[in-house]
């Protein structure tokens, strides 16, 4: 989707450069409630914001989605942590002509989620909760990999991991100017300070920047997840020749009523589907949702019939919302695009405890969790890495456990 690319670098310029300005507006504002108005201290405020601005983009950047991997709390994993995952992120790549697969994570979370970062494709990444690993089956679980690998495709996560960094610097900006106003009374300070009460409409105007900005922030954060979530539903049914299979994943994570731990606004636009907080309701105004309606998502899907290209997920997009114009430009209707068959595919029998004991297995592996056998009774021992040269025999029987494995990471 050449068109959806050449977008989306448009608008990282134009995200870039519209949340440099909410940055120097509130930089601005802090100069006010701190300096008294003084036009050299609203000069200062919002120089340090753009400098600020400056360093998060070049952040942004060089490690943004490692930033963004650390804020959920995602854990690298090698083939042998999660032979099915790993496979079927590699059986992705090669369906997308993506060219180097991307790193695959897995999240210790029981709510059930996945989400893409990178700043292209040699440098992006596949995340997984441990929640999702359990409740999907092979073919679910490769509809929500591809969908996430064509966010990637489309360099829709270079936009959302800048977009992201530049929303954390002015929510937390944001925060202290509402600190230094709640408990320091800086707008009193600045209003005594000024020689008469003419410059009080300043200190209004600055406190209401400090409220106003992150709030137009996230709208403008939010409003870039929407379209890109059903471009990325089309590549996902495009790269697996299977719809049903995402339209059945998202059904079980739409239905899943457990709270995610992250909680972060940063990252919630990241995620496949609306991250369920337990500090928020499920139901939000169109213009805070992360998301466009999971219901409506799943109707297009499932409304593509036999076909999985491009042609049939638009004609079923149009259908569906009743919209003359559809998601996916003109020019990338083109070649393998069009007139794609879904492809059937057998069920998959494997019991939910055996995948949610993979899932487990493999994230104390990743965090470096060495897995040790009784050489007498066959119990198995998780031992965590501050411990693995203490306990060498076996806490049921007492017998003497397998050497360490080498886990090299």
């Amino acid at each position: 989707m050449w068109e959806q690319i050449r977008s989306n670098r448009r608008r990282s310029a134009f995200v870039v450069t519209a949340l440099g300005v909410l940055l120097a507006a509130i930089g601005a504002a802090l100069g006010v409630l701190f300096g008294g108005g003084r036009a050299e201290a609203v000069l200062l405020g919002g120089g340090i914001a753009l400098a600020v601005w400056f360093v998060m983009w070049l952040t942004s950047i060089q490690r943004g989605d490692d930033i963004m991997l650390g804020i959920a709390g995602a854990r690298q994993i090698e083939k042998q942590d999660h032979p099915q995952l790993f496979n079927v992120v590699e059986e992705m790549t090669i369906a997308s002509s993506l060219g180097k697969m991307p790193r695959v994570f897995i999240v210790d979370d029981p709510s059930p989620n996945a989400f893409a970062v990178g700043r292209d494709p040699d440098r992006a990444a596949v995340a997984v909760t441990t929640g999702l690993l359990e409740i999907l089956d092979r073919n679910e679980l490769q509809g929500v990999v591809a969908h996430e690998i064509g966010h990637i495709k489309n360099r829709d996560v270079a936009l959302m991991t800048t977009a992201g960094i530049m929303l954390g610097a002015i929510v937390l900006l944001a925060e202290i100017g509402a600190r230094s106003l709640w408990y320091g009374g800086a707008a009193r300070r600045s209003r005594s300070s000024s020689r008469d009460g003419s410059q009080a409409w300043v200190v209004v105007i600055a406190v209401v920047v400090v409220v106003l900005t992150p709030i137009l922030a996230q709208l403008l954060y939010f409003a870039l997840s929407r379209k890109r979530e059903y471009l990325a539903d089309a590549s996902g049914a495009l790269f697996t020749r299977y719809p049903e299979g995402l339209a059945s994943a998202l059904s079980k994570l739409g239905g899943s009523h457990i709270a995610q731990a992250d909680k972060s606004k940063v990252t919630a636009p990241m995620y496949i589907v609306r991250p369920l907080t337990e500090d928020r309701p499920r139901k939000l105004t169109a213009a805070f949702s992360t998301h466009p309606p999971l219901e409506a998502r799943i109707r297009i899907l499932r409304k593509m019939g036999g076909g999985a290209g491009l042609d049939a997920y638009e004609q079923a997009y149009r259908e569906t919302l009743g919209k003359p114009h559809g998601v996916i430009g003109a020019r990338s209707l083109v070649g393998n695009a069009i007139g794609v068959e879904a492809a059937p595919r057998s069920a998959d029998a494997t019991d939910s405890r055996h995948r949610a004991r993979a899932a487990s297995d493999a994230f104390l592996s990743a965090s470096g969790y060495d897995r040790r056998t009784c050489t007498r009774c066959g119990a198995i021992h998780k031992i965590p890495p501050n411990l693995r040269n203490r306990i060498d025999r076996c806490t049921r029987c007492k017998g003497a456990l397998s050497a360490p494995a080498t886990n090299e990471r």
